[in-house]
């Protein structure tokens, strides 16, 4: 008998059947027809496997469940999964932890560059036929190079950002429930600070830090208003640790210079968001980790941990979230 995989986001069939070219021997791949808990639990009812990359997955999606063995996060960050309905329903829980680290560090480097030299407003203008060069931009442009940047969360993907800041030879200063050992944190250029310091002394503020209940509106009002007015924010992290409607008034008062925004507390973004039209943010639809290099390698994985619990054997130790009873 088959193993039936169900892939929990609502996706085109063209997407569902680019997965299927890498299916292990004795598996088939499902979507789900439509967005939304009701088709996710008629699609997860007689599934032995699920992938979720963004939808949340709920108590009730997983009690609807009827021989679930292994909810597999198409990604890294788990705070869109009911850990503890899954603890308690007996299902295991795996990520491709790692995976992504690069291509969010990338990512993170351009929303930088974009927010320094306001390359996104002048894109915006110009499509539009109207010419917005020297003179009439929102705030004067500055380089990365020799610039301070505060890295908060400094796990794969944070020191994936150290690594490639190291060519504009920034000062990079990092926050991180234990700090890494001192002679890796020398290698990588990177000094230990507390938040508190990183908001004072940064002129770039990097969110890429998991969405915890440490981090959940971590960046509120008191903490904008400790940042330089040149200072810009970047946010590759998760919409929950930063209170938007604080940062679209830090914005329009200009307490800070600029921001980048890749996730939201709600996505899609909705279209009344105060975020929307402010010429000092640029924003992007959640696509930090999405390159084409790493889609193979990823899915690859991800597979490979499920045929592992059909064979019996442990997913390996750094993938493993919530682990057998």
């Amino acid at each position: 008998m088959a193993h039936t995989i169900v892939l929990l986001d609502a996706m085109p069939p063209s997407a569902v059947d680019r997965l299927r070219a890498f299916l292990p021997d004795g598996f088939v791949l499902v979507g789900t027809e439509a967005p939304g808990e009701a088709s996710m639990k008629e699609a997860i009812r007689d599934a032995d496997f699920a992938i979720s990359a963004q939808v949340p997955v709920t108590a009730d999606v997983l009690g609807a469940a009827q021989r679930l063995k292994l909810l597999h996060k198409w990604g890294v960050g788990v705070d869109n999964f009911d850990l503890d309905a899954a603890r308690r329903l007996g299902i295991q829980v795996a990520r491709t932890t790692g995976s992504n680290a690069l291509s969010v560090a990338e990512y993170t480097i351009g929303l930088i560059i974009a927010s320094l030299r306001f390359s996104a407003f002048g894109n915006h203008h110009l499509q539009q036929g109207d010419w917005r060069g020297i003179g009439v931009l929102p705030a004067p442009t500055f380089l990365l190079s020799g610039k301070t940047v505060g890295i908060v969360g400094f796990g794969a993907i944070g020191q994936s950002v150290a690594r490639l800041l190291k060519g504009f030879e920034c000062r990079i200063l990092y926050a991180k429930r234990t700090p890494l050992p001192a002679a890796d944190a020398a290698a990588l250029g990177a000094e230990f600070a507390s938040l508190d310091r990183i908001l004072t002394e940064s002129d770039i503020v990097s969110l890429n830090c998991p969405l915890t209940p440490e981090t959940t509106n971590m960046i509120d009002a008191k903490a904008l208003a400790r940042m330089k007015k040149t200072a810009v924010l970047i946010n590759v992290a998760r919409g929950g640790v930063v209170v938007e409607a604080d940062l679209a008034a830090a914005l329009r008062a200009r307490t800070i210079r600029g921001a980048a925004m890749d996730v939201f507390s709600i996505e899609p973004l909705p279209a009344d968001s105060e975020l929307i039209g402010l010429d000092n943010i640029v924003l992007t639809p959640h696509l930090a980790a999405v390159t084409a290099d790493t889609f193979e390698p990823t899915v690859r994985r991800m597979f490979e941990n499920m045929a592992r619990i059909a064979h019996g054997e442990a997913v390996p130790e750094r993938d493993s979230v919530v682990g057998p009873r």
